[in-house]
């Protein structure tokens, strides 16, 4: 039988990973605010795209969703950090949508929409499922896929900066944030004995470390980036 102290250091060493990864998460979710500046400085939104947000959104809240005692016991830190992340992304849409042109505004408008409507049914048909176990394992599920798509989106980086031994599209603190939030979430689902959050995490620590090793394997040969990374998304 596992003693009590053991069970109390486990809890301790998981809630110091899921703070940590609540505080690394801030690289992630305030690494678009240089591009925001550019658009509200110019008053445009030239040519970035606000697809990343609208994801990003609709990742943050599956996963806080995961996370709420209604649907996974003990995950608070998951929901704290996702509903924070939340907030992030739905500030930069209203931005977007706020400088962007008409049929970007429109388009951007009929997205956020569609990801609330997708959000309340998510929400709606996980509360129909009266097994709490099986509406863990759905969401979870679901939560986990929605993870690993976003920690697997960084891919075409990583091609990019093989084919041209440069670094210039794939910012060092982002690719540092994302390994040390992956990592903290990592242990925290370890710790918790949740494969919905150390699965995803853990591949999200395993692409951050690759993104860390050819930052310092091609920084030599990259020049200076004068661009602004438009996202990525949370935990």
């Amino acid at each position: 039988m596992v003693s009590q102290a053991s069970i109390q250091v486990l809890e301790i060493c998981k809630d110091a990973a899921g703070g940590a990864g609540n505080i690394f998460a801030f690289g992630l979710f305030v690494s678009p605010i240089p591009t925001f500046q550019r658009i509200i400085r110019n008053k445009t939104t030239e040519q970035f795209s606000g697809l990343p947000y609208i994801y990003a959104l609709l990742n943050c809240l599956i996963c806080a969703w995961y996370g709420s005692p209604l649907i996974s016991l003990d995950n608070i830190l998951v929901t704290t950090v996702n509903s924070v992340g939340a907030v992030f992304q739905a500030v930069y849409i209203v931005l977007f949508i706020a400088y962007a042109e008409k049929a970007k505004k429109l388009r951007m408008l009929g997205l956020l929409l569609a990801v609330c409507s997708a959000f309340a049914v998510i929400v709606l048909c996980s509360l129909l499922i009266v097994d709490f176990e099986v509406r863990r394992i759905a969401i979870g599920f679901l939560s986990c896929a929605s993870l690993i798509s976003m920690f697997a989106s960084p891919l075409f980086v990583i091609n990019l900066v093989i084919r041209t031994r440069s670094v210039e599209f794939m910012p060092f603190y982002l690719s540092l944030s994302t390994f040390l939030m992956s990592t903290s979430f990592f242990l925290y689902g370890i710790f918790n004995f949740d494969p919905f959050v150390y699965v995803p995490n853990g591949i999200g620590a395993f692409l951050g470390t690759v993104q860390l090793v050819l930052y310092a394997y091609y920084k030599s040969a990259s020049k200076e980036d004068t661009r602004e990374p438009l996202l990525e998304s949370c935990s």
